[in-house]
Protein backbone atom coordinates (compact mmCIF):
# COMPACT_ATOMS: atom_id res chain seq x y z
CA UNK A 1 0.00 0.00 0.00
CA UNK A 2 2.46 2.67 1.18
CA UNK A 3 6.02 2.29 -0.08
CA UNK A 4 7.50 3.46 3.25
CA UNK A 5 7.23 1.12 6.25
CA UNK A 6 4.76 2.49 8.78
CA UNK A 7 6.51 4.54 11.42
CA UNK A 8 9.80 4.72 9.52
CA UNK A 9 11.91 7.82 9.07
CA UNK A 10 11.55 9.06 5.46
CA UNK A 11 14.42 8.61 3.02
CA UNK A 12 16.93 11.43 3.10
CA UNK A 13 19.05 11.02 -0.02
CA UNK A 14 18.03 12.71 -3.27
CA UNK A 15 18.15 9.35 -5.12
CA UNK A 16 15.70 7.73 -2.71
CA UNK A 17 13.40 10.75 -2.85
CA UNK A 18 13.44 10.66 -6.64
CA UNK A 19 12.50 6.98 -6.57
CA UNK A 20 9.68 7.62 -4.09
CA UNK A 21 8.39 10.41 -6.31
CA UNK A 22 8.39 8.06 -9.31
CA UNK A 23 6.51 5.36 -7.39
CA UNK A 24 3.87 7.79 -6.20
CA UNK A 25 3.43 9.25 -9.67
CA UNK A 26 2.80 5.71 -10.92
CA UNK A 27 0.16 5.20 -8.24
CA UNK A 28 -1.53 8.46 -9.20
CA UNK A 29 -1.67 7.26 -12.82
CA UNK A 30 -3.26 3.97 -11.68
CA UNK A 31 -5.85 5.88 -9.66
CA UNK A 32 -6.73 7.87 -12.78
CA UNK A 33 -6.94 4.59 -14.72
CA UNK A 34 -9.66 3.45 -12.31
CA UNK A 35 -11.79 6.29 -13.67
CA UNK A 36 -11.24 8.57 -10.68
CA UNK A 37 -10.32 12.23 -10.91
CA UNK A 38 -6.63 12.57 -9.94
CA UNK A 39 -7.32 16.11 -8.70
CA UNK A 40 -11.03 16.46 -7.91
CA UNK A 41 -12.30 19.97 -7.32
CA UNK A 42 -14.70 19.39 -4.41
CA UNK A 43 -15.68 17.15 -1.52
CA UNK A 44 -19.04 17.71 0.15
CA UNK A 45 -18.16 17.14 3.80
CA UNK A 46 -20.54 17.30 6.75
CA UNK A 47 -17.98 17.51 9.55
CA UNK A 48 -14.33 18.18 10.22
CA UNK A 49 -12.30 15.72 12.25
CA UNK A 50 -12.13 18.29 15.03
CA UNK A 51 -15.95 18.54 14.98
CA UNK A 52 -16.34 14.78 15.35
CA UNK A 53 -13.80 14.41 18.14
CA UNK A 54 -15.44 17.27 20.05
CA UNK A 55 -19.00 16.00 19.53
CA UNK A 56 -18.53 12.24 19.90
CA UNK A 57 -15.23 11.78 21.70
CA UNK A 58 -17.08 11.35 24.98
CA UNK A 59 -19.71 8.87 23.75
CA UNK A 60 -19.34 5.15 24.35
CA UNK A 61 -19.99 2.31 21.91
CA UNK A 62 -23.56 1.74 23.05
CA UNK A 63 -24.50 5.42 22.64
CA UNK A 64 -23.05 5.56 19.13
CA UNK A 65 -24.82 2.33 18.15
CA UNK A 66 -28.14 3.48 19.60
CA UNK A 67 -28.16 6.74 17.64
CA UNK A 68 -26.09 6.17 14.48
CA UNK A 69 -24.39 9.31 13.15
CA UNK A 70 -23.69 9.49 9.44
CA UNK A 71 -20.72 11.63 8.44
CA UNK A 72 -18.61 12.68 5.47
CA UNK A 73 -15.21 13.88 6.64
CA UNK A 74 -11.94 14.77 4.88
CA UNK A 75 -8.36 14.51 6.14
CA UNK A 76 -4.75 13.63 5.43
CA UNK A 77 -3.65 10.01 5.97
CA UNK A 78 -1.09 9.71 8.77
CA UNK A 79 -1.06 5.93 9.42
CA UNK A 80 -2.22 2.85 7.48
CA UNK A 81 -2.74 -0.70 8.76
CA UNK A 82 -3.48 -3.09 5.89
CA UNK A 83 -5.28 -6.29 6.89
CA UNK A 84 -5.92 -7.83 3.48
CA UNK A 85 -9.63 -7.47 2.80
CA UNK A 86 -9.94 -4.76 5.44
CA UNK A 87 -7.90 -1.74 6.41
CA UNK A 88 -7.63 0.80 9.22
CA UNK A 89 -6.17 4.22 8.55
CA UNK A 90 -5.71 7.27 10.75
CA UNK A 91 -6.27 10.65 9.17
CA UNK A 92 -5.89 14.20 10.44
CA UNK A 93 -7.17 17.74 9.86
CA UNK A 94 -3.96 19.19 11.27
CA UNK A 95 -5.36 19.44 14.79
CA UNK A 96 -7.15 16.20 15.68
CA UNK A 97 -6.86 12.64 14.39
CA UNK A 98 -9.56 10.08 13.66
CA UNK A 99 -9.54 6.45 12.59
CA UNK A 100 -11.40 5.00 9.60
CA UNK A 101 -12.26 1.34 9.03
CA UNK A 102 -12.65 0.14 5.44
CA UNK A 103 -13.84 -3.30 4.28
CA UNK A 104 -13.78 -4.41 0.66
CA UNK A 105 -17.37 -5.68 0.79
CA UNK A 106 -18.52 -2.29 2.19
CA UNK A 107 -16.93 0.13 -0.27
CA UNK A 108 -16.84 -1.95 -3.45
CA UNK A 109 -14.10 -3.12 -5.78
CA UNK A 110 -13.09 0.25 -7.29
CA UNK A 111 -12.79 2.11 -3.98
CA UNK A 112 -10.85 -0.76 -2.43
CA UNK A 113 -8.40 -0.83 -5.34
CA UNK A 114 -7.95 2.89 -4.90
CA UNK A 115 -7.34 2.35 -1.16
CA UNK A 116 -4.45 0.02 -1.98
CA UNK A 117 -2.82 2.85 -3.97
CA UNK A 118 -2.89 5.37 -1.12
CA UNK A 119 0.20 6.59 0.71
CA UNK A 120 0.92 8.44 3.93
CA UNK A 121 0.17 12.11 3.34
CA UNK A 122 -2.60 11.57 0.78
CA UNK A 123 -5.87 13.47 1.22
CA UNK A 124 -9.05 11.40 1.31
CA UNK A 125 -12.68 11.79 2.23
CA UNK A 126 -14.60 9.05 3.97
CA UNK A 127 -18.35 8.62 4.31
CA UNK A 128 -19.92 6.28 6.86
CA UNK A 129 -21.15 6.00 10.44
CA UNK A 130 -19.44 6.58 13.76
CA UNK A 131 -18.67 3.64 16.05
CA UNK A 132 -16.09 2.45 18.55
CA UNK A 133 -13.82 -0.52 17.91
CA UNK A 134 -13.35 -3.32 20.41
CA UNK A 135 -10.32 -1.41 21.71
CA UNK A 136 -12.53 1.64 22.27
CA UNK A 137 -11.16 3.86 19.48
CA UNK A 138 -13.53 6.36 17.86
CA UNK A 139 -13.77 5.30 14.21
CA UNK A 140 -15.69 5.93 10.97
CA UNK A 141 -17.12 2.70 9.53
CA UNK A 142 -16.60 3.61 5.89
CA UNK A 143 -19.00 2.71 3.09
CA UNK A 144 -17.69 5.23 0.55
CA UNK A 145 -14.10 6.41 0.03
CA UNK A 146 -13.12 9.49 -1.95
CA UNK A 147 -9.66 10.25 -3.32
CA UNK A 148 -8.86 13.98 -2.96
CA UNK A 149 -5.12 14.52 -3.56
CA UNK A 150 -1.88 12.53 -3.79
CA UNK A 151 1.16 13.54 -1.72
CA UNK A 152 3.87 12.96 -4.32
CA UNK A 153 6.55 13.64 -1.71
CA UNK A 154 6.51 11.75 1.62
CA UNK A 155 5.78 13.63 4.81
CA UNK A 156 8.40 13.59 7.54
CA UNK A 157 7.36 11.46 10.45
CA UNK A 158 8.27 14.09 13.05
CA UNK A 159 10.57 17.00 13.65
CA UNK A 160 13.40 17.04 16.15
CA UNK A 161 16.73 18.82 16.58
CA UNK A 162 18.19 22.01 15.18
CA UNK A 163 18.26 20.93 11.54
CA UNK A 164 14.59 20.10 11.61
CA UNK A 165 13.80 23.37 13.39
CA UNK A 166 15.20 25.13 10.34
CA UNK A 167 13.07 22.89 8.11
CA UNK A 168 9.94 23.71 10.10
CA UNK A 169 10.41 27.44 9.49
CA UNK A 170 11.44 27.05 5.85
CA UNK A 171 8.73 24.56 4.88
CA UNK A 172 5.88 25.68 7.09
CA UNK A 173 3.42 23.59 5.07
CA UNK A 174 5.16 20.44 6.34
CA UNK A 175 5.26 21.78 9.88
CA UNK A 176 1.50 22.42 9.84
CA UNK A 177 0.81 19.06 8.23
CA UNK A 178 2.46 16.97 10.93
CA UNK A 179 2.65 19.17 14.03
CA UNK A 180 -0.70 20.05 15.66
CA UNK A 181 1.07 22.38 18.12
CA UNK A 182 2.09 24.65 15.25
CA UNK A 183 -1.50 24.98 14.12
CA UNK A 184 -2.50 25.79 17.70
CA UNK A 185 0.07 28.60 17.82
CA UNK A 186 -1.34 30.25 14.72
CA UNK A 187 -4.92 29.80 15.86
CA UNK A 188 -3.87 31.58 19.05
CA UNK A 189 -2.27 34.34 16.99
CA UNK A 190 -5.53 34.78 15.08
CA UNK A 191 -7.42 35.00 18.37
CA UNK A 192 -4.98 37.68 19.62
CA UNK A 193 -5.61 39.79 16.52
CA UNK A 194 -9.38 39.40 16.82
CA UNK A 195 -9.17 40.35 20.50
CA UNK A 196 -7.28 43.54 19.67
CA UNK A 197 -9.87 44.54 17.09
CA UNK A 198 -12.78 43.81 19.41
CA UNK A 199 -11.19 45.82 22.23
CA UNK A 200 -10.61 48.92 20.10
CA UNK A 201 -13.84 48.67 18.09
CA UNK A 202 -15.81 48.60 21.34
CA UNK A 203 -14.13 51.90 22.31
CA UNK A 204 -15.12 53.71 19.16
CA UNK A 205 -11.86 53.33 17.24
CA UNK A 206 -11.88 53.27 13.45
CA UNK A 207 -9.65 50.75 11.68
CA UNK A 208 -7.81 52.34 8.76
CA UNK A 209 -5.11 51.51 6.22
CA UNK A 210 -2.17 53.78 5.50
CA UNK A 211 0.57 53.48 2.85
CA UNK A 212 3.19 50.73 2.91
CA UNK A 213 5.39 52.71 0.50
CA UNK A 214 6.69 55.94 2.00
CA UNK A 215 8.57 58.72 0.22
CA UNK A 216 10.20 59.51 3.59
CA UNK A 217 10.68 56.77 6.21
CA UNK A 218 9.39 57.88 9.59
CA UNK A 219 7.61 57.05 12.81
CA UNK A 220 10.48 55.13 14.42
CA UNK A 221 14.25 55.10 14.75
CA UNK A 222 15.07 52.25 12.35
CA UNK A 223 16.85 51.61 9.08
CA UNK A 224 14.37 51.15 6.20
CA UNK A 225 14.25 48.95 3.13
CA UNK A 226 14.54 50.96 -0.07
CA UNK A 227 12.87 50.38 -3.43
CA UNK A 228 12.14 52.31 -6.64
CA UNK A 229 8.94 53.12 -8.52
CA UNK A 230 9.69 53.01 -12.24
CA UNK A 231 6.77 55.05 -13.61
CA UNK A 232 7.22 57.92 -11.18
CA UNK A 233 11.00 57.45 -11.22
CA UNK A 234 11.23 57.93 -7.47
CA UNK A 235 12.81 56.10 -4.57
CA UNK A 236 10.43 54.81 -1.91
CA UNK A 237 10.81 53.05 1.42
CA UNK A 238 8.90 50.16 2.97
CA UNK A 239 7.36 51.67 6.04
CA UNK A 240 9.05 51.33 9.39
CA UNK A 241 5.89 52.53 11.18
CA UNK A 242 2.47 53.98 10.21
CA UNK A 243 2.71 56.61 12.96
CA UNK A 244 3.02 59.85 11.00
CA UNK A 245 0.14 58.94 8.67
CA UNK A 246 -2.12 57.94 11.54
CA UNK A 247 -1.45 61.25 13.31
CA UNK A 248 -2.27 63.09 10.09
CA UNK A 249 -5.70 61.42 10.35
CA UNK A 250 -6.13 62.73 13.90
CA UNK A 251 -5.33 66.22 12.59
CA UNK A 252 -8.13 65.65 10.08
CA UNK A 253 -10.67 64.84 12.80
CA UNK A 254 -10.50 61.02 13.12
CA UNK A 255 -10.05 61.13 16.88
CA UNK A 256 -9.57 57.39 17.46
CA UNK A 257 -7.83 55.35 14.76
CA UNK A 258 -5.86 52.13 14.60
CA UNK A 259 -4.06 49.99 12.05
CA UNK A 260 -3.08 46.33 12.26
CA UNK A 261 -0.51 45.58 9.61
CA UNK A 262 3.06 44.82 8.63
CA UNK A 263 6.07 47.05 9.19
CA UNK A 264 9.56 46.52 7.77
CA UNK A 265 12.93 47.27 9.34
CA UNK A 266 16.25 46.57 7.67
CA UNK A 267 18.06 45.51 10.80
CA UNK A 268 19.36 42.46 12.64
CA UNK A 269 17.62 39.10 13.03
CA UNK A 270 17.36 37.42 16.42
CA UNK A 271 14.96 35.29 18.41
CA UNK A 272 13.00 38.54 19.07
CA UNK A 273 13.48 40.28 15.69
CA UNK A 274 12.29 39.59 12.16
CA UNK A 275 12.75 42.17 9.35
CA UNK A 276 8.97 42.24 8.76
CA UNK A 277 6.58 41.98 11.64
CA UNK A 278 3.00 42.80 12.58
CA UNK A 279 2.15 45.76 14.76
CA UNK A 280 -1.03 47.22 16.17
CA UNK A 281 -0.70 51.00 16.25
CA UNK A 282 -3.46 53.24 17.63
CA UNK A 283 -4.02 56.91 18.47
CA UNK A 284 -6.53 58.59 20.76
CA UNK A 285 -7.13 62.34 20.79
CA UNK A 286 -7.49 64.22 24.10
CA UNK A 287 -5.54 61.54 26.00
CA UNK A 288 -1.99 61.13 27.29
CA UNK A 289 0.41 58.29 27.96
CA UNK A 290 -1.05 57.63 31.42
CA UNK A 291 -4.43 56.86 29.82
CA UNK A 292 -2.84 54.41 27.39
CA UNK A 293 -0.94 52.54 30.10
CA UNK A 294 -4.22 51.86 31.89
CA UNK A 295 -5.86 50.84 28.62
CA UNK A 296 -2.96 48.54 27.72
CA UNK A 297 -3.32 46.68 31.02
CA UNK A 298 -7.00 46.11 30.26
CA UNK A 299 -6.37 45.02 26.67
CA UNK A 300 -3.59 42.51 27.30
CA UNK A 301 -5.08 40.94 30.42
CA UNK A 302 -8.42 40.64 28.62
CA UNK A 303 -6.84 39.00 25.58
CA UNK A 304 -4.87 36.60 27.80
CA UNK A 305 -8.03 35.65 29.67
CA UNK A 306 -9.92 35.03 26.43
CA UNK A 307 -7.12 33.21 24.61
CA UNK A 308 -5.42 31.10 27.30
CA UNK A 309 -8.16 31.18 29.91
CA UNK A 310 -6.13 32.77 32.71
CA UNK A 311 -4.07 35.81 33.60
CA UNK A 312 -0.77 34.06 34.12
CA UNK A 313 1.56 32.63 31.52
CA UNK A 314 4.56 30.33 31.54
CA UNK A 315 7.39 31.81 29.48
CA UNK A 316 10.67 29.95 29.55
CA UNK A 317 11.20 28.90 33.15
CA UNK A 318 9.20 31.85 34.52
CA UNK A 319 5.57 31.86 35.61
CA UNK A 320 4.50 35.40 34.82
CA UNK A 321 1.37 36.79 36.50
CA UNK A 322 -0.47 39.43 34.48
CA UNK A 323 -2.56 40.76 37.36
CA UNK A 324 -2.82 44.54 37.25
CA UNK A 325 -1.80 47.21 38.03
CA UNK A 326 1.67 46.79 36.55
CA UNK A 327 4.61 48.65 38.12
CA UNK A 328 5.87 51.84 36.48
CA UNK A 329 9.59 52.44 36.66
CA UNK A 330 11.22 55.57 35.21
CA UNK A 331 13.92 54.86 32.64
CA UNK A 332 16.82 56.47 34.51
CA UNK A 333 15.77 54.91 37.81
CA UNK A 334 15.81 51.48 36.16
CA UNK A 335 19.39 52.08 35.03
CA UNK A 336 20.44 53.18 38.49
CA UNK A 337 18.75 50.14 40.04
CA UNK A 338 20.29 47.52 37.75
CA UNK A 339 23.55 48.95 36.35
CA UNK A 340 25.31 49.97 39.55
CA UNK A 341 25.86 53.45 38.08
CA UNK A 342 24.55 56.45 39.99
CA UNK A 343 22.56 59.35 38.54
CA UNK A 344 25.61 61.58 38.23
CA UNK A 345 27.50 58.97 36.22
CA UNK A 346 24.54 58.39 33.90
CA UNK A 347 24.25 62.13 33.27
CA UNK A 348 27.93 62.29 32.28
CA UNK A 349 28.01 61.70 28.53
CA UNK A 350 31.67 60.67 28.42
CA UNK A 351 31.28 58.26 31.33
CA UNK A 352 28.23 56.60 29.73
CA UNK A 353 29.97 56.31 26.35
CA UNK A 354 33.06 54.78 27.95
CA UNK A 355 30.92 52.28 29.86
CA UNK A 356 28.96 51.30 26.73
CA UNK A 357 32.14 50.98 24.65
CA UNK A 358 33.66 48.83 27.39
CA UNK A 359 30.77 46.41 26.91
CA UNK A 360 31.19 46.40 23.12
CA UNK A 361 28.79 49.02 21.77
CA UNK A 362 29.30 49.79 18.08
CA UNK A 363 27.64 52.22 15.70
CA UNK A 364 26.79 55.88 16.38
CA UNK A 365 28.35 57.07 19.63
CA UNK A 366 25.81 59.43 21.17
CA UNK A 367 24.71 59.75 24.78
CA UNK A 368 21.23 58.46 23.97
CA UNK A 369 22.50 55.44 22.01
CA UNK A 370 24.91 54.60 24.83
CA UNK A 371 22.16 54.82 27.46
CA UNK A 372 19.95 52.50 25.41
CA UNK A 373 22.84 50.06 24.97
CA UNK A 374 23.37 49.94 28.74
CA UNK A 375 19.61 49.57 29.24
CA UNK A 376 19.60 46.48 26.99
CA UNK A 377 22.55 45.01 28.86
CA UNK A 378 21.56 45.73 32.46
CA UNK A 379 17.83 46.29 32.64
CA UNK A 380 16.16 44.32 29.84
CA UNK A 381 16.98 40.81 31.22
CA UNK A 382 15.46 41.77 34.58
CA UNK A 383 12.07 42.75 33.17
CA UNK A 384 10.28 39.40 33.22
CA UNK A 385 7.05 40.46 34.91
CA UNK A 386 4.98 43.16 33.18
CA UNK A 387 6.63 46.52 33.80
CA UNK A 388 6.15 49.95 32.26
CA UNK A 389 9.49 51.71 31.78
CA UNK A 390 8.53 55.39 31.66
CA UNK A 391 9.92 58.86 31.02
CA UNK A 392 12.68 58.23 28.48
CA UNK A 393 15.40 60.74 27.54
CA UNK A 394 14.27 63.26 24.93
CA UNK A 395 17.32 62.47 22.78
CA UNK A 396 16.02 58.98 21.94
CA UNK A 397 12.34 59.97 21.64
CA UNK A 398 12.02 62.51 18.79
CA UNK A 399 8.22 62.20 18.43
CA UNK A 400 7.26 62.28 22.13
CA UNK A 401 6.02 65.23 24.16
CA UNK A 402 8.40 66.55 26.81
CA UNK A 403 7.60 66.76 30.49
CA UNK A 404 6.63 70.39 31.12
CA UNK A 405 8.96 70.65 34.12
CA UNK A 406 11.72 68.25 32.97
CA UNK A 407 12.47 68.95 29.29
CA UNK A 408 15.30 66.41 29.19
CA UNK A 409 12.67 63.64 29.50
CA UNK A 410 9.49 62.81 27.58
CA UNK A 411 6.10 61.34 28.45
CA UNK A 412 6.80 57.91 27.02
CA UNK A 413 6.50 54.31 28.16
CA UNK A 414 7.66 50.91 27.02
CA UNK A 415 5.92 47.76 28.25
CA UNK A 416 8.32 44.91 28.98
CA UNK A 417 7.24 41.30 29.61
CA UNK A 418 9.45 38.23 29.55
CA UNK A 419 12.51 40.33 28.79
CA UNK A 420 10.89 41.67 25.59
CA UNK A 421 9.57 45.07 24.66
CA UNK A 422 5.92 44.39 23.84
CA UNK A 423 4.55 47.94 23.51
CA UNK A 424 5.79 51.49 23.08
CA UNK A 425 3.60 54.53 23.60
CA UNK A 426 3.73 58.21 24.42
CA UNK A 427 2.01 61.53 24.59
CA UNK A 428 2.46 62.82 21.05
CA UNK A 429 4.55 65.89 20.36
CA UNK A 430 2.11 68.30 18.70
CA UNK A 431 4.18 71.51 18.66
CA UNK A 432 5.32 71.95 15.01
CA UNK A 433 8.21 74.24 15.94
CA UNK A 434 9.63 71.79 18.47
CA UNK A 435 9.01 68.83 16.13
CA UNK A 436 10.95 70.54 13.34
CA UNK A 437 13.78 71.27 15.76
CA UNK A 438 13.87 67.59 16.78
CA UNK A 439 13.91 66.49 13.13
CA UNK A 440 16.81 68.84 12.45
CA UNK A 441 18.64 67.43 15.46
CA UNK A 442 18.07 63.94 14.07
CA UNK A 443 19.46 65.14 10.75
CA UNK A 444 22.69 66.06 12.51
CA UNK A 445 22.88 62.54 13.94
CA UNK A 446 22.27 61.08 10.48
CA UNK A 447 25.13 63.08 9.01
CA UNK A 448 27.31 61.72 11.80
CA UNK A 449 26.55 58.18 10.61
CA UNK A 450 23.33 57.21 12.43
CA UNK A 451 21.34 55.41 9.69
CA UNK A 452 18.36 55.03 12.06
CA UNK A 453 17.97 58.76 12.70
CA UNK A 454 14.70 60.37 11.57
CA UNK A 455 14.53 62.31 8.30
CA UNK A 456 12.69 65.64 8.13
CA UNK A 457 9.12 65.12 6.94
CA UNK A 458 8.00 68.59 5.88
CA UNK A 459 4.46 67.49 5.01
CA UNK A 460 4.05 66.11 8.53
CA UNK A 461 5.22 69.45 9.94
CA UNK A 462 2.64 71.14 7.71
CA UNK A 463 -0.06 68.82 9.10
CA UNK A 464 0.93 69.73 12.66
CA UNK A 465 0.57 73.42 11.79
CA UNK A 466 -3.13 72.77 11.13
CA UNK A 467 -3.42 71.60 14.73
CA UNK A 468 -2.97 68.17 16.32
CA UNK A 469 -5.01 68.07 19.55
CA UNK A 470 -3.51 66.52 22.67
CA UNK A 471 -3.06 62.90 21.57
CA UNK A 472 -1.59 59.66 22.87
CA UNK A 473 -0.38 56.86 20.61
CA UNK A 474 0.95 53.35 21.02
CA UNK A 475 2.33 50.40 19.08
CA UNK A 476 1.98 46.79 20.28
CA UNK A 477 3.99 43.96 18.71
CA UNK A 478 1.56 41.20 17.71
CA UNK A 479 4.35 38.66 17.19
CA UNK A 480 5.92 39.17 20.61
CA UNK A 481 2.59 39.13 22.42
CA UNK A 482 1.81 35.85 20.64
CA UNK A 483 5.22 34.49 21.70
CA UNK A 484 4.29 35.16 25.32
CA UNK A 485 0.81 33.65 25.09
CA UNK A 486 2.07 30.48 23.33
CA UNK A 487 5.34 30.08 25.29
CA UNK A 488 7.29 30.34 22.03
CA UNK A 489 11.00 31.14 22.58
CA UNK A 490 11.65 32.34 19.03
CA UNK A 491 9.74 34.87 16.93
CA UNK A 492 10.03 32.51 13.96
CA UNK A 493 7.67 30.15 15.76
CA UNK A 494 4.82 32.68 15.53
CA UNK A 495 5.40 34.01 11.98
CA UNK A 496 4.14 31.65 9.31
CA UNK A 497 6.90 32.46 6.83
CA UNK A 498 9.83 34.17 8.60
CA UNK A 499 12.70 35.54 6.55
CA UNK A 500 15.52 33.01 6.24
CA UNK A 501 18.84 32.80 4.46
CA UNK A 502 18.64 31.32 0.94
CA UNK A 503 18.34 27.54 1.02
CA UNK A 504 21.61 25.70 0.41
CA UNK A 505 21.64 23.99 -2.99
Amino acid sequence: MSEEPTGSTPASSSEEKTELLRLREEKLAKIAALGLQPYPNKFAFTHTIRDLVAAYGGKNAEELEKEPVRVSVPGRIMLIRDMGKACFFTFSDGTERLQAYVRKDSVGEADFKMLKLLDLGDHVGTTGTMFRTRTGELTVKTDSLHFLAKALLPLPEKFHGLTDLELRHRQRYLDLAVNPETKRIFETRGAVVRGMRRFLDARGYLEVETPMLHPIPGGALARPFRTHHNTLDMDLYLRIAPELYLKRLVVGGLDRVYELNRVFRNEGISHQHNPEFTMLEFYEAYSNYEDLMAMTEQMITGIARDVVGKTEIMYGQELIPLDTPWPRLPYMESLVSFSGLDSAALADEKHVLDEALRWGMSGPKTHGKALDYLFDRYVKPKLQRPTFITDHPTSISPLSKQHPDRPEFVQRFELWIGGMEVANGFSELNDPVEQLRRFEEQGTDRKAGDEEAHLIDHDYIRALRYGLPPTAGEGIGVDRLTMLLTSSPNIREVILFPLLRPEAK
